[in-house]
C-alpha cells in the first residue's frame, strides 16, 4: 500500500492539473471501489473547481468551491495519472481507455485526471470541507511526521510505558499519520534501534533521535518519487527510484551496508508484517 512519500508524491503532481482547475465533466465507471462511491459523485464534481490539493497522511484531498472535499485513497494498487496538457497550452491526444479506470475527470484546460485502479482497495468520498476533520478516516490520526506537532516531546509521551514492539507502535497511525512498513523499517535502521525493542524501554534521547532521522527519511523518499516494488506511478507514469536506495527493506539475506559490519539482514513477521534489520547493528 502507498505510505505517505508515494501519496504525497502523487499529490504533487496533481497539482499543476488540478489545482485552481474546473472540473468540466466527471466520469465514474462502477459504483464501488473499496466502498461504494457517494451518491451522485460525477454530478457533484462536475462544474466544480478545486481550490486546493491537500495531503492528510496517506489521503490526498482536494477542496472543492462547492464547499465539499474529495477524498481520494489510492489502495493496494490505485494509480492516478495526468494526461493532456495541464496549463492548456498545447493539444495532446489522451490514451486509450483502460479497464480498470474507475473514475476520468476532465478540466477546462484538456487535462484529464485517471483513477485506474485494477484490485480495488482504492477508495473516494465527498465530504463537508469545514467538517473534514471528523470524517472517519481522518478524526482519529495523529500528527504528520513532516509537520510541528511531530516533535521530540509528542514521540516521547507515545512511546512511553508501551509494551508493543516499538515498529508496531510507529505503525498506528494514531501515533504519527502515514507511517508504512518499508519507512518505518528504513528509520528504525538509522537509528539503531531494534524492531523487536519494546517502545516503552527505549530511552528518551533515543527516542527523541527518531524524529529528525524519520523526518530525513520520508524527504528523502519524496525527492526519489517514492518507492515503486509493485504498483505505485508517480502522476506522469514515471516510477519512484527511492527501492535503489534500501538499507534493510526487502533484502533478507543480504549483508548489512554499514561499514564493516559482518551480519546479514533478517526478517522477522511482526503482527503479519515483514521486519528487516540488523541484528548487529540495531539493538
Amino acid at each position: 500500500m502507498p505510505e505517505l512519500p508515494e501519496v504525497e508524491t502523487v499529490r504533487r503532481g496533481l497539482l499543476p492539473a488540478l489545482e485552481g482547475a474546473r472540473i468540466a465533466n466527471a466520469a465514474v465507471n462502477r459504483p464501488d471501489l473499496r466502498w461504494p462511491f457517494p451518491d451522485r459523485m460525477a454530478e457533484r464534481l462536475t462544474g466544480a473547481t478545486v481550490t486546493a490539493l491537500r495531503r492528510r497522511s496517506k489521503y490526498i484531498l482536494a477542496d472543492l468551491d462547492t464547499g465539499e472535499t474529495l477524498l481520494i485513497h489510492l489502495g493496494m494498487s490505485g494509480r492516478m495519472t495526468v494526461s493532456g496538457d495541464p496549463l492548456g497550452q498545447f493539444h495532446h491526444d489522451h490514451p486509450t481507455p483502460e479497464k480498470h479506470d474507475h473514475v476520468v475527470l476532465d478540466t477546462d484546460a484538456g487535462a484529464r485526471i485517471t483513477f485506474n485502479d485494477a484490485r480495488r482497495f482504492g477508495a473516494m468520498d465527498l465530504m463537508d470541507t469545514a467538517k473534514h476533520s471528523d470524517h472517519w478516516l481522518i478524526r482519529d490520526l495523529g500528527p504528520e511526521p513532516l509537520g510541528n506537532a511531530f516533535n521530540e516531546a509528542h514521540l516521547i509521551t507515545a512511546l512511553s510505558g508501551k509494551r508493543s514492539p516499538v515498529k508496531s507502535v510507529l505503525l498506528d497511525q494514531r501515533i504519527v499519520a502515514g507511517l508504512g512498513n518499508i519507512y518505518v523499517c528504513e528509520a528504525l535502521y538509522r537509528a539503531g534501534i531494534s524492531p523487536l525493542r519494546h517502545a516503552g524501554r527505549i530511552s528518551a534521547p533515543r527516542v527523541a533521535g527518531l524524529v529528525p532521522i524519520i523526518r530525513d527519511v520520508l524527504a528523502e523518499a519524496i525527492e526519489a518519487g517514492g518507492s515503486s516494488l509493485r504498483d505505485h506511478r508517480q502522476a506522469n507514469g514515471e516510477l519512484g527510484y527511492f527501492q535503489h536506495t534500501f538499507f534493510v527493506y526487502g533484502r533478507e539475506g543480504e549483508p548489512c551496508q554499514t561499514p564493516d559490519c559482518q551480519e546479514k539482514i533478517k526478517r522477522k513477521v511482526q503482527s503479519g508484517r515483514s521486519s528487516f534489520y540488523c541484528s548487529a547493528c540495531q539493538r
